[in-house]
């Protein structure tokens, strides 16, 4: 540095005090003043809660001065200090350097040749000024204000500091030193007022060094230490795009895998292998990175040679997803239950009294055949799994004659054997962004590992308990992904994989239960469930007893898809009819109506009869007096269903909980023995109404419950003078529209008009 250059020309002059030169070439020091630099007091500093943001560079004033140290008061309280010289300068990794390289700062001043960094001040004159030593002379930095020297000043203290922590431990030659030195650097680190990301970057990076020099050789052929997994997770999540983590954390990571016999005994391996994953997830690439290292797990060939790969990275996978929905788990006594959600409850706060189909003051004459319906879909099963068993049950308070059942028939009931849950909202689950993006990761995985023929069996043999939590089975977003790898099992010929569809044993819903019409993952109308059927079909559950399953849960389904010509379905309805697996009447004649109404069911239909002639006789007597259409029906398929057969007998149809419209009408209207009508949770509204009202004179039972109706179409009820019982409960009737109703139909005994302006 140049010490030899003339004190003409100082530095900036400035208006205000605080910001004039420390020290002019010709101001006379104060008579008396004595100066001398003042250590700084840290811990004073740290006390008043200051931060600060760390400086790569800035502009101050500079002043060198070339003295021995025992001289330097007297230096100080010299009138000819040189001048002060302004400069832009920048904290690199090394040194302290000037963006003009000229006078004091021609060359950079190393952090090593900086001896200490000191806090200046003069009685009577403080100013705010910083004192670096250097051998043989000082640097002094004089700033604008206080809160700027402070910056600087702790700016420059770290800059020093890990420089030399660097530098030390890139060359470790005793451990217990290079230990006791990481100590004292993460310690820096914390109690650093300095705000900034790399503050607590610096650590990891030096010692994430290390590791890759010095640990990873021991970790070739050692799992870590619980201590030392808990570091590595910290690492990958807060460096998760280190080169550490590709470089150093990989083999660790593939050695467990496919080492590893027990989580259980070293729970932190599992938590480190997961947040690697994620930190793979973080990369650029993103799933084509995980998904590279899920290749390098099978190995290139057909059959993956390391058995305990797939159990060790499904435990992975099972446990993320359980993470996920760990807050909602934690909460599960005060957020709504899968009863709840099968039921259409978002929210508890939000949710209506529940509105069983039954009338107010029930007559046993009229509405016994109704209050059947209402009875079996009450008590009509939803979820039952090794994690989950709801059962849908309404507190309802129905007298027993409301209850019976029409006549003493011990057949089993049409409605029993049709019926399915109708589809419901599922839970209003949001997750957090990091818990979504877990969740996609790992469910990603699964749909990876479900790819690979080897590892498809134990994978559906390890899923077949169905492992994740009730939460998780009501979330729309998972459960839509998961689809994936139960569509891989479905498609699998080998008995051994598609068998795992079905519950671990009896009285247990598997997959073939979740995603099958009226199960809560169910989202397609059934296209996976006709392929699981198929598949599970063309195997050795071609048998009676598997049928009958069918007919007892899934008739309803069946019958939808065949009436949309489905061909598996249309197969399996001959061989219920065949097998003689149903005994109602009224279920075979909607049976055989569903395979008369495709070309494809007629066919078979037609082969079945030439084997049986007991069913030609069947049909000839006449059709169905009562026929259920399945939940999801459409207007189309109504319309298919009824021209396929002979329906004049027909007195009790339900289309509750399906997704007819008023188009429907032109069809209901053709029925001229048509006594009862639920059209419960449909889209019928206003139009279909007033058709039905023009030529269903003879209609004595109608439930309109949770319908769009309005005024304008019930006001149209008028003409029926036949009703004996109207269910009116959560329409958009009016109180006058009510008492005009009441006035007109004198047959009219029964009625409900809850959760209306009439109530």
């Amino acid at each position: 540095m140049d010490l030899t250059s003339s004190s003409g020309g100082g530095g900036d002059p400035r208006q205000i005090e605080e910001t004039k030169p420390l020290l002019g070439g010709d101001v006379p020091a104060p008579e008396g003043t004595k100066m001398g630099a003042v250590p700084c007091r840290r811990a004073l500093l740290l006390c008043n809660g200051m931060r600060y943001k760390l400086l790569q560079e800035g502009d101050i004033q500079v002043c060198v001065i070339r003295h021995p140290r025992t001289f330097l008061s007297k230096i100080l309280t010299s009138k000819f200090l040189r001048r002060w010289e302004p400069h832009h300068l920048t904290l690199a990794d090394n040194s302290l350097a000037s963006a003009t390289p000229t006078g004091y700062m021609e060359n950079s001043v190393s952090y090593s040749a900086i001896e200490d960094v000191q806090l200046l001040s003069w009685e009577n004159a403080p100013k705010y000024c910083l004192q670096l030593t250097v051998p043989g002379g000082t640097v002094l930095l004089q700033a604008a204000n206080s809160y700027l020297r402070d910056q600087w000043f702790h700016s420059l203290q770290w800059k020093k500091k890990i420089y030399k922590y660097k530098k030390v431990l890139s060359n470790p030659s005793r451990w217990e030193v290079v230990l006791k030195e990481i100590r004292t650097l993460v310690d820096m680190a914390l109690t650093s007022p300095l705000q900034d990301d790399s503050i607590n970057q610096a650590p990891l990076e030096i010692v994430s060094k290390l590791l890759s020099e010095a640990i990873a050789p021991l970790l070739e052929n050692n799992h870590p230490p619980p201590d030392l997994c808990e570091f590595f997770c910290k690492h990958c999540r807060e460096r998760p795009r280190s080169m550490v983590v590709i470089e150093v954390f990989t083999p660790v990571v593939q050695r467990i895998l496919k080492h590893n016999m027990d989580f259980g005994k070293c729970p932190r391996l599992r938590l480190f292998t997961q947040e690697y994953i994620l930190a793979l997830n973080e990369l650029n690439a993103g799933m084509e990175v995980v998904k590279k290292f899920i290749q390098s797990m099978h190995g290139p060939t057909g059959h993956c040679p390391h058995p305990r790969v797939l159990p060790n990275l499904v435990a992975v996978c099972l446990a993320a997803i359980y993470s996920c929905y760990e807050e909602f788990i934690n909460s599960r006594d005060n957020s709504p239950s899968l009863k709840e959600i099968r039921n259409g409850c978002q929210q508890p706060c939000d949710r209506k009294p529940t509105l069983p189909l039954r009338l107010l003051h029930p007559s046993p004459d009229l509405v016994s055949q109704e209050a059947t319906l209402s009875e079996a879909r009450l008590k009509s099963v939803v979820v039952a799994s090794s994690e989950i068993h709801v059962e849908v049950e309404h507190t309802s308070t129905v007298k027993p004659a409301l209850t019976a059942s029409a006549g003493n028939d011990s057949e089993p009931n049409l409605i029993d054997c049709l019926m399915v849950s109708p589809a419901c909202s599922t839970m209003s689950i949001e997750l957090g962004p990091q818990a979504d993006r877990t969740l996609g990761c790992y469910v990603e995985i699964l749909k990876l590992l479900s790819d690979y023929d080897d590892w498809r069996p134990s994978l559906a043999s390890l899923l077949q308990p169905i492992p994740f939590p009730k939460e998780a089975l009501a979330h729309e977003k998972f459960t839509k992904e998961l689809k994936y790898v139960i569509q891989r099992f479905a498609e699998d010929p080998r008995q051994e994989v598609h068998s795992c569809l079905l519950s671990v044993r009896a009285g247990k819903d598997g997959w073939f239960q979740l995603y099958s019409p009226g199960g809560v993952a169910c989202d397609d109308d059934g296209e996976l469930f006709a392929s699981m059927v198929h598949i599970l079909m063309g195997s050795c559950y071609k048998t009676k007893k598997f049928l009958l399953s069918l007919a007892e849960n899934k008739l309803g389904p069946c019958m939808l898809l065949a009436l949309r010509g489905n061909q598996t379905m249309v197969e399996i309805l001959c061989l219920m009819l065949e097998y003689n697996i149903i005994d109602n009447n009224d279920t075979q004649l909607q049976i055989i109506s569903t395979l008369e109404s495709t070309g494809v069911g007629k066919r078979m239909y037609e082969q079945l009869c030439d084997r049986q002639r007991e069913l030609k006789e069947l049909q000839r007597k006449g059709g169905p007096t009562r026929l259920t259409l399945p939940s999801k029906s459409t207007d189309a398929d109504l319309a298919r269903l009824l021209s396929s057969g002979s329906f004049g007998n027909l007195e009790n149809l339900s289309l509750a909980f399906t997704n007819v419209t008023s188009a429907c009408a032109e069809h209901l209207i053709k029925l001229p023995s048509l006594k009862q009508l639920n059209l419960w949770s449909t889209q019928f509204g206003d139009a279909g109404l007033r058709l039905l009202s023009e030529h269903l004179t003879m209609l004595q039972v109608l439930n309109l419950c949770e319908t769009p109706v309005t005024d304008a179409g019930l006001l149209a009820l008028s003409s029926m003078k036949s009703l004996c019982s109207l269910n009116m409960n959560s329409t958009k009737l009016s109180a006058d529209t009510y008492e005009d109703l009441k006035a007109k139909l004198p047959n009219l005994k029964e009625v409900d008009v809850r959760y209306t302006e009439a109530w």
